[in-house]
């Protein structure tokens, strides 16, 4: 049987991949051949991320790929477990002065990706500027493999004795909607808001800057459909790990918590608006939560245990394709990249919408705060609607760009072993 702490690999599907990625953008245009000796360099650091998938018994287990990762010189997206990306569940690409890492979000998250991002370009930027960076806090090739990063990350928690908590959230059923299910074609929006500015909001208004989009977000939707009474759903993401005292593990165990903002509650007082909303988050937020939610997750792989891998498979890919809020928030909490920051012009999040109409991915460098918008839908109207609001509360907001969505999509996962 599966340990409950190892990826669930069919999480992601050809229909709903659940990729996700880092950004960044450089001062100078990126050498490729210098990026792939990086990549190719920091196996050994981080073995982890150079896997396949590969059917055991009844199960999918991401096992050593000795093939090189693909690194490649067009903004173009390509399928991850398929011949093109070396069969790797992650790949690398670079267009100009930018390059972005992209991986399935079932082997990890933000929290795990940062890390091997920082270490890709520390070494990248030290060979390409010449310099000795301070190798403190990046992780490198040589260093140890703590147990942390790689094992189970609960193994002190006494998970099968966890109590179901206090408080627990109903979710919302009849949401707000943005898409009318008509029009399918993801798009992304990039904003920077400098940082000193935004923080000052989150202060005076009771917020955090997850909390503060949150509420924009659910302004912007009134802004965008005033006619409308649907409750607008908000999912914030939280990382479950981090929350139970281990921040270092690199595996996916980001979950949510769920905000509410209903029609009958207006939004014009903003400071009332984060203050319940930043309820919303605390209520739900613990660590007593936390740890009833991986003891669901073990009676889950427990169960998944007993059915055939190509019947979970399909379970899967058709849990996973529901949307399940009007809209969703991330904010990788990472302010810095050390001595490489001057070097970095911007850094964005990226994921796909999925189970919701818009996802709001939030990054922080260079004293600035960078948004990747990402909506399943074409029409620029809400967008619209969500830089006005910006806008009518006095926050400076730059768009620094618009494409559609070109993230990594996912080869249907074979059961036989090739």
């Amino acid at each position: 049987m599966k340990n409950f702490y190892e990826p669930l690999l069919y999480l992601s599907t050809p229909e709903h991949p659940n990729t996700m990625g880092v950004l960044a953008v450089l001062k100078e245009a990126v050498d490729g051949e210098l990026l792939r000796e990086v990549v190719e360099e920091l196996r050994v650091r981080f073995p982890y991320f150079y896997v396949k998938a590969a059917p055991r018994g009844n199960d999918l287990f991401p096992v050593p790929n000795p093939l090189p990762m693909t690194v490649r010189g067009t903004w173009a997206p390509i399928r991850l477990n398929a011949e093109e990306s070396n069969d790797h569940l992650a790949a690398w690409k670079f267009e100009g002065k930018r390059l972005a890492f992209e991986i399935s979000h079932s082997l990890t998250d933000g929290a795990g990706a940062l890390p091997y991002v920082k270490s890709a370009l520390y070494l990248y930027l030290s060979r390409k500027t010449g310099r000795r960076f301070d190798p403190s806090g990046f992780r490198l090739p040589g260093d140890e493999i703590p147990e942390s990063e790689t094992g189970n990350p609960f193994a002190q928690l006494d998970i099968d004795g966890a109590e179901a908590p206090l408080y627990q959230k109903e979710g919302v059923k009849d949401f707000f909607r943005l898409n009318d299910g008509a029009d399918f074609d993801a798009r992304m929006t990039y904003l920077k808001l400098p940082e000193a500015q935004l923080m000052r909001y989150c202060r005076d208004f009771d917020g955090s800057p997850n909390v503060f989009f949150a509420v924009m977000l659910a302004r912007a939707a009134r802004r965008c459909d005033p006619a409308s009474d649907k409750t607008v759903s908000v999912a914030v993401a939280i990382d479950h790990k981090a929350m139970l005292g281990n921040r270092d593990n690199y595996r996916m165990f980001a979950n949510v918590v769920e905000l509410d903002f209903p029609k009958s509650r207006p939004l014009d007082d903003l400071m009332k608006s984060c203050t319940v909303a930043r309820g919303q988050v605390m209520l739900q937020a613990q660590p007593e939560n936390s740890l009833w939610a991986m003891k669901q997750r073990k009676a889950l792989y427990a169960k998944l245990d007993q059915l055939p891998l190509e019947a979970k498979l399909g379970v899967m890919a058709k849990s996973a394709g529901s949307v399940r809020w009007s809209f969703s928030v991330s904010y990788a909490n990472n302010r810095s990249f050390g001595p490489l920051d001057p070097y970095i012009e911007e850094l964005y999040m990226l994921t796909e919408p999925g189970v919701s109409d818009v996802i709001c991915e939030i990054a922080c460098i260079n004293r600035s705060f960078f948004l990747a918008v990402g909506q399943n839908f074409s029409s620029d109207r809400f967008m619209a609607a969500f830089l006005d609001e910006l806008a009518a509360i006095g926050l400076d907001c730059e768009v620094t760009g618009r494409e559609p969505l070109r993230l990594c999509g996912l080869e249907a996962y074979s059961t036989t072993v090739s």
